[in-house]
C-alpha cells in the first residue's frame, strides 16, 4: 500500500497490452542480452556501451522502432539509445537491428525519467529524439505529458554544449505547450523564431501519416543547448 500523503511520481509512460508476434518474441528471445542495456538506477558511461566513438543520441518512447532503426542506418557514424517499455516495439526493434546488423542502436528498456535521473551523466549526450509522445488529450491527464517544465530542464542538463533536443507532435496544444516549456528552460535556445521547419532525415512514420489523413498540423520543434 502506498504511504499516505506520499505522492506517486509521475512516469514517462503508462503501460499498454500487446501481445508479441512470434518474430518479436524470437528477437528479445535471441538478441535482448546482446542489444539491450540493463537498467542499473547508477550513473552509467553510456558511450562506453558501444563498439565505436561517435556521437550518442538518445530517442524516448519509440514505438515500434522502424524510424529508429533507419535514423541509425542513415547515420551510421551515430550511436542511437532507444527508451521504450512497449515489449512489442522493443521485439520489433530487435529485430530490426539484426537484419540491418545495426551495431550503433542500443535499447533500454525502463521508465525514461528514470534512466536519465539516475543513468545518464550530465552534459553527455549529444541529442534527444521525442517523436508523437502520447498527447492526453484530455485536460484532466495533461499533468501525464512528458514535456512538463521539469523534464525539460532534466534533459538541458543532459546535453553538451550545443548538444539539441527534437520534438515533433501533431497536436497543435500540445506543440504549443512544448513551445513554451521549451522558451521557458534558461539552458535551451530555438534554433526558430517559432516552430522548426521539417528535418529531412526524419522518416515519417505510419503513425504520422494517420494523423496527416485526419487533417492534423505537424509541428516540430528544435532546440539546443547554450
Amino acid at each position: 500500500m502506498e504511504e499516505t500523503g506520499k505522492r506517486r511520481e509521475i512516469r514517462s509512460f503508462v503501460i499498454r497490452g500487446g501481445r508479441l508476434s512470434p518474430l518479436q518474441q524470437r528477437a528479445i528471445d535471441g538478441l535482448y542480452d546482446t542489444y539491450a542495456i540493463p537498467y542499473s538506477g547508477k550513473e552509467t558511461d553510456i558511450a562506453s556501451c558501444f563498439a565505436q566513438e561517435g556521437q550518442t543520441i538518445i530517442e524516448i518512447g519509440f514505438g515500434m522502432g522502424v524510424s529508429t532503426a533507419r535514423i541509425a542506418r542513415e547515420f551510421p557514424q551515430n550511436n542511437y539509445l532507444g527508451i521504450e517499455v512497449h515489449r512489442p516495439g522493443i521485439g520489433k526493434l530487435l529485430s530490426e537491428i539484426e537484419r540491418y546488423g545495426l551495431e550503433n542502436l542500443r535499447i533500454i528498456e525502463h521508465d525514461a525519467v528514470e534512466v536519465l535521473k539516475y543513468m545518464v551523466p550530465d552534459s553527455s549526450i549529444d541529442g534527444f529524439h521525442i517523436f508523437f509522445p502520447d498527447p492526453w488529450p484530455k485536460k484532466k491527464h495533461h499533468k501525464r505529458r512528458l514535456l512538463n517544465t521539469a523534464f525539460v530542464h532534466l534533459l538541458a542538463t543532459k546535453l553538451k554544449e550545443g548538444g539539441y533536443i527534437y520534438a515533433v507532435t501533431d497536436w497543435v496544444e500540445y506543440a504549443e505547450q512544448m513551445l513554451e516549456v521549451l522558451v521557458g528552460e534558461e539552458l535551451l535556445k530555438n534554433s526558430a523564431d517559432t516552430y522548426a521547419e521539417h528535418i529531412p532525415w526524419r522518416p515519417q512514420t505510419k503513425f504520422e501519416a494517420k494523423g496527416i489523413d485526419k487533417s492534423h498540423e505537424i509541428r516540430e520543434l528544435w532546440f539546443e543547448r547554450r
